[in-house]
């Protein structure tokens, strides 16, 4: 997907090495006050940023620091005309790089990965699939897991029984009203049941308390 974006010229994506900034080759150093592992040097980060950055960037740090990646703030860099993406190595970045750059902090999850440059190729893929032109239905998107605030309902293709596992009648109804609820209501139940931290984030009907309420007193239709 990423591949085509670009061959659209959806998006631009291009690599930004410290290293071609730093006179010896080196961007990493040991941290002052002792301790296991290697710190990135500012100096040639600095000059990095620099290098790339206009009037419309939009600077990113990826630091377990930063708030937690939603598909809110995803759709709020879609407004973005250029990001550039700082991705850490080692023990982390010299800090003093955050005090001389305005950046948004950002964080993919409570986990550790060898560099910054996974989660920035998460960032990416999460935006450019929402950019008009890159999908081929975008209603696919618009459609998926917390592009609303709830988990999506289940899906289901063909064949119809697959090892005894029968596909809901109410989708093979043709009744689009059915589906709609049917949809709904399994989308709030696995929300409720599988991430109920979520559900404040979503603004209800009368029709969803209706349905919460069947949810709760186990009806499953």
């Amino acid at each position: 997907m990423l591949r085509v974006a670009q061959e659209k010229k959806i998006i631009h994506v291009t690599i930004t090495d410290p290293r071609e900034f730093a006179e010896d080759g080196i961007v990493d150093d040991y941290q002052f006050g002792g301790g296991g592992g290697m710190v990135m040097k500012a100096e040639p980060i600095y000059h990095a940023i620099k290098q790339v950055q206009t009037r419309q960037s939009h600077l990113i740090s990826l630091t377990p620091k930063g708030e937690p990646l939603t598909q809110d703030m995803v759709k709020q860099l879609l407004n973005k005309k250029q990001l550039i993406v700082l991705c850490g190595r080692y023990k982390g970045i010299d800090d003093r790089i955050h005090s001389l750059f305005d950046f948004q902090e950002i964080s993919i999850g409570d986990y550790v990965l060898s560099g910054g440059e996974i989660g920035a190729l998460v960032l990416i893929d999460a935006i450019t699939r929402l950019l008009p032109g890159t999908l081929g239905n975008i209603d696919s998107a618009e459609s998926d897991s917390f592009q609303c605030p709830l988990l999506a309902p289940p899906h289901y293709t063909r064949p119809e029984v697959y090892r005894k596992q029968t596909v809901p009648h109410v989708l093979r109804s043709g009744n689009h009203k059915m589906v709609a609820h049917w949809r709904r209501k399994s989308s709030l139940r696995e929300t409720l049941v599988r991430r109920p931290d979520i559900m404040g984030r979503e603004t209800f009907s009368k029709n969803d308390l209706a349905i919460l309420l069947e949810v709760l007193d186990g009806k499953n239709s």
